[in-house]
């Protein structure tokens, strides 16, 4: 491995961990769920701000279509996923999340006729199969709503894969950082409405509280930034694999915070699904038996946060 690949490897490595303690930081705000989307992203922005104005930044620009629609689905992203944090376990809401890369696919095959390889089908029958066992083997005592919250966060992959989507169009014509900014400031509105409207706690009670809302905005630059630096650097099936660390740090930090375990079959269920979108992410480079053109269909990998 070259100098340069063994510091994106660090860099990718580093990143998904600071993005595990996104499910942990938020049970810590002492504000509702879409409230802490709402600080983290208001206190991303002033730091995304400042980087895109370095003189050798990008600059920030205006945005376009698809970074308004980006920045959309990332509100509706981090909505859904906040309460899906508080209503189950830390560890079901960030590996059902992170479904997105078998949605992604799903995508292609139904809209775009973009027909995947045959172990992509076992993929989703893992996947549907650990999300089932992850829900069904749910101790009742893990969040205020195991099964909303499981179902919520499986909605997330739908949200965050229109996300990721959008962005792969903006990457097109703007860089990463400008992107990120956009979806970020465009976001933050939604985000402080929903807060509102559901009348949720939005100021923190404590100093804790504020350091936790703050310890966001600054997690969310270094990890998104971090990654999508590092997948201009790495190749895809290798990232998505350093990815995977993402909820292993979650739940390990939620057994050790908040005293979370998993069942067995929870357990069990989190494998398939971690095996599952490893499968997914290898096969979708792989030309399916039945498309038209061989062509390899290579695709960045996503990351849910």
């Amino acid at each position: 491995m070259s100098q340069s690949r063994l510091f994106a490897f660090v860099v990718l490595l580093i990143s998904a961990c600071i993005l595990g303690l996104a499910p942990i930081l938020v049970r810590l705000t002492e504000t509702g769920p879409a409230a802490a989307a709402f600080w983290r992203f208001a206190f991303a922005l002033p730091l995304l701000f400042a980087i895109c104005g370095l003189p050798k930044g990008e600059g920030i620009g205006r945005p376009s279509k698809w970074m308004v629609l980006a920045g959309v689905f990332f509100a509706l992203d981090l909505s859904f996923w906040h309460y899906g944090i508080v209503m189950t376990s830390v560890a079901n809401a960030t590996v059902l999340c992170n479904l997105t890369p078998v949605v992604v696919t799903l995508f292609g095959w139904i809209v775009f006729r973009q027909t995947p390889a045959r172990l992509f089908i076992l993929a989703l029958a893992l996947a549907m199969g650990g999300a089932f066992a992850m829900a069904a083997g749910a101790d009742g005592q893990q969040g205020t709503d195991p099964v909303l919250g499981d179902v919520l966060s499986l909605i997330v992959s739908l949200w965050y894969a229109g996300y990721f989507l959008a962005v792969q169009q903006a990457r097109t014509t703007a860089g990463a950082m400008r992107v990120t900014l956009w979806a970020t400031l465009i976001g933050v509105f939604p985000l402080g409405i929903v807060a509102l409207v559901l009348g949720e706690d939005m100021i923190p009670a404590t100093i804790a509280g504020w350091a936790a809302c703050v310890g966001m905005g600054v997690m969310h630059v270094a990890g998104q930034g971090g990654v999508a630096w590092s997948l201009g650097k790495l190749p895809p099936a290798i990232a998505a694999v350093i990815i995977l660390i993402q909820p292993i740090v979650a739940g390990l930090l939620s057994w050790w915070i908040f005293g979370e375990t998993l069942t067995p079959v929870q357990a069990l269920g989190g494998a398939l699904v971690l095996g599952a979108i490893l499968l997914a992410q290898w096969s979708a480079r792989k030309p399916g038996p039945d498309t038209k053109t061989g062509a390899d269909r290579k695709q960045p990998a996503p990351v849910n946060v």
